[in-house]
């Protein structure tokens, strides 16, 4: 049974048809992209959200390049192969989509989604080569569940470059790539996504308070248990829906 959920709460309803749950990736990937277009990123082409194929599960799918974020459709998408030829769709990916994404997704049969662009914080932060502190509540839902990537390679020119980044990422939901951004993995797309948006946000307050107070062990955990779960990255994407693309329809 093919399953959009991974746990026996009811934040999203299962699908058993394989079709079905292609389908419904696809719309919430084009809707992942409407929303990081909305936000102002990937203006210079920078940027990708993968989301596997339930049916063939050693291929993803990813915004055809060149299209506009905020004009992402799912026609728009391309099924990429594990050697990163484009199977389905008419457009070419970015190279370095493949790089990141691919090894990623071998390393983490796990997850659905994985989620990269450079940010108007995220990529300042992680020019500091440090880990996020739980300074604010959002910042909560990723206590003890992100890495960094300490590597120089920023422009990911080989899958050898995203293997390390796996190897970097763990067991976590995010990886700051040092000098380059923010990347954020999930077992939906929703997940995925709302946590990126998180991140960003845990990444300006950084910024904006370099020292502010952290707040205490056991509180960080009790808000991580509100915050850091799945479901809380899901409802982050629904609101995230709501707010900046009011008629999902538009994505096909």
């Amino acid at each position: 049974m093919a399953y959009e959920r991974f746990d026996s709460s009811s934040y999203e309803l299962p699908i058993d048809d394989p079709e079905a749950l292609r389908a419904h990736r696809k719309t919430r990937l084009a809707l992942g992209y409407r929303v990081f277009g909305a936000l102002r990123w990937g203006h210079l082409g920078d940027g990708h959200i993968s989301a596997r194929d339930p049916v063939l599960t050693d291929h993803f799918w990813l915004g055809g390049f060149g299209v506009p974020f905020h004009e992402m459709t799912v026609d728009n998408l391309v099924l990429v192969d594990p050697t990163g030829k484009v199977v389905q769709g008419d457009r070419s990916i970015n190279p370095a989509a493949f790089h990141i994404h691919a090894p990623v997704h071998a390393a983490r049969p796990d997850i659905v989604s994985a989620a990269h662009t450079h940010t108007p914080y995220g990529t300042p932060f992680s020019a500091l080569v440090t880990k996020l502190r739980p300074i604010t509540q959002e910042s909560c839902a990723f206590y003890d569940d992100h890495e960094i990537f300490d590597d120089h390679e920023v422009d990911v020119m080989s899958v050898a470059g995203g293997e390390r980044i796996g190897v970097a990422l763990g067991h976590a939901k995010a990886v700051i790539l040092r000098n380059h951004g923010l990347l954020t993995v999930g077992r939906t797309v929703d997940e995925t996504v709302g946590f990126f948006v998180a991140m960003e946000r845990s990444a300006e307050a950084h910024l904006k308070a370099p020292d502010g107070i952290a707040i205490d062990h056991a509180h960080a955990v009790a808000a991580y248990e509100s915050v850091g779960t799945p479901q809380a990255g899901w409802i982050m994407f629904q609101f995230l829906v709501r707010s900046y693309v009011p008629d999902p329809s538009v994505v096909g």
